[in-house]
């Protein structure tokens, strides 16, 4: 079986892609409102690596 090799920053891409499809699936009723607020958390979500990336950048010294 082939191994993935993935960045720290891939990984959590990949994190968030897939926590986003499931908080969407499971916290809304229509196909639209499930699209909409997974895309809406993946947002977040990216927002939230890039901040948290440069805050230990910065903090890091």
């Amino acid at each position: 079986m082939p191994k993935m090799k993935l960045s720290h920053f891939e990984a959590s891409l990949l994190f968030a892609l897939l926590t986003s499809i499931v908080l969407g699936i499971i916290s809304k009723r229509t196909d639209r409102e499930r699209l909409r607020y997974a895309a809406y958390c993946f947002g977040y979500f990216v927002v939230a690596i890039f901040a948290l990336g440069w805050l230990m950048y910065l903090g890091h010294g």
